[in-house]
């Protein structure tokens, strides 16, 4: 009896410390014996603005809209929902063709000095400068970005946003030097890039040249909607951006805003003819200063957030709050990059909400997922469900558990 109690004793010895092994004692563990006095570094949030403004001849009005509330979209981009930001912006045009057919021959211009490409930032008299985007710790970034977008109405009547974003961030644009025309240098490694498409007609993108669809002096009729099925898909599109990658082959998270032709009531788009003294022209309904309907528009708003809070009306009065939820889009990111953290299971991350309330998240319940680095990029966290982050919070930290 004393040696069988003996026995058990011993075993439930060596039992308990297998259970109570420590972590660091694995093989290849990267986690501490200790506390460490530094918490892990978050670094500031990095996201690149593309402003992607129509400049056809009914652009004027909604073009001085969008400089005369950019004061509040620039300011709540720096607010930043609890994590500092790091933002430039530029602006390309809808312009990269027109095809017509004009008195039985059919004509196609292409617009080589836009399609795509940075426009410069003009100086206060209206100059061309060299500068293609401005940073967002500028001191004079609010005067420069409202001239910016003021882009005039002399573009194409083929709206092409799509593929002016597409040509905007591929090769060659992509990495050709500002000084030869490309847009070198404003796609930084780790960085989101947020879209902004603003315009009053639908898409009439084709990576194709010549492109496929043929318009008419016929304003009754909307011939990119007639001939759709001759345009590059909207699912096509979207797969592009999403396969985007930085020079460190990282994916590169885009965002997708729209403020184009949907209606007023519930976004929705829908063709209507519109008969007037001056001939019958096309719109998107419950949208009277639209030019076309939104069906490509809305859908590809759409592929990126099924709830479309990232979509809004280009007929609005005025377009401040419109821009705010975009400032709010453009801010929280739901990943962040982290250094200093040794280990993914040792990482806790409190968010302090509105109403002062901390959630916890931690890769361990599932509502963090980790992303460890890469050579030349950082390790990343992604929030998850109920740990998302939402715009109005006031603080994220990244806390270190000690295991020793």
């Amino acid at each position: 009896m004393k040696l069988r109690t003996r026995a058990t004793l011993l075993l439930m010895a060596a039992l308990w410390g297998v259970a109570c092994k420590s972590p660091v004692d694995d093989p290849g563990s990267t986690l501490p014996g200790k506390c460490e006095a530094e918490s892990p570094v978050v670094s500031p949030q990095k996201t690149d603005i593309l402003f992607v403004i129509d400049n056809s001849s009914s652009m004027a009005e909604e073009q001085e809209g969008i400089a005369r509330e950019l004061p509040a979209f620039v300011e709540a981009l720096k607010e930043g929902g609890g994590i500092a930001q790091d933002f430039r912006v530029g602006v390309i045009t809808t312009s990269v063709y027109r095809r017509v057919l004009f008195q039985g021959e059919d004509q196609v211009r292409y617009y080589e000095d836009q399609s795509g490409r940075l426009q410069p930032v003009p100086d206060a008299s209206g100059q061309a400068t060299d500068e293609r985007f401005i940073e967002g710790s500028d001191p004079f970034l609010v005067e420069k970005f409202r001239r910016l977008v003021e882009q005039g109405t002399d573009g194409s009547g083929q709206e092409s946003p799509f593929e002016a974003v597409n040509l905007a961030v591929s090769e060659p644009l992509a990495t050709k030097a500002l000084s030869e025309g490309g847009n070198a240098g404003f796609l930084r490694d780790g960085a989101r890039l947020l879209v902004v498409v603003v315009s009053d007609e639908e898409d009439c993108s084709s990576t194709a040249r010549p492109p496929p669809v043929v318009l008419t002096g016929d304003t009754s009729v909307d011939h990119c909607t007639e001939q759709g099925d001759k345009l590059t898909s909207v699912d096509e599109y979207f797969s592009l951006f999403q396969r985007l990658h930085d020079s460190t082959g990282a994916s590169r998270e885009v965002l997708w805003a729209t403020i184009g032709p949907v209606a007023l009531s519930d976004k929705r788009a829908g063709l209507v003819q519109d008969v007037t003294s001056n001939g019958t022209f096309v719109r998107n309904v419950d949208c009277p200063t639209s030019n076309g309907p939104g069906f490509r528009q809305r859908a590809l708003a759409e592929k990126f957030d099924q709830d479309l809070r990232n979509l809004d009306s280009i007929c609005k009065e005025g377009y401040r709050d419109t821009l705010l939820s975009i400032a709010e889009l453009a801010t929280v990111a739901q990943s962040i990059d982290v250094v200093n953290l040794p280990d993914a299971r040792l990482a806790k991350v409190e968010l302090t909400r509105a109403d002062g309330t901390v959630e916890t998240c931690s890769v361990a319940a599932g509502d963090l997922r980790y992303e460890p680095s890469g050579e030349e990029r950082s390790a990343r966290l992604y929030f998850l469900g109920t740990c998302l982050r939402r715009a109005d919070d006031t603080k994220v930290e990244v806390k270190v558990i000690c295991a020793g």
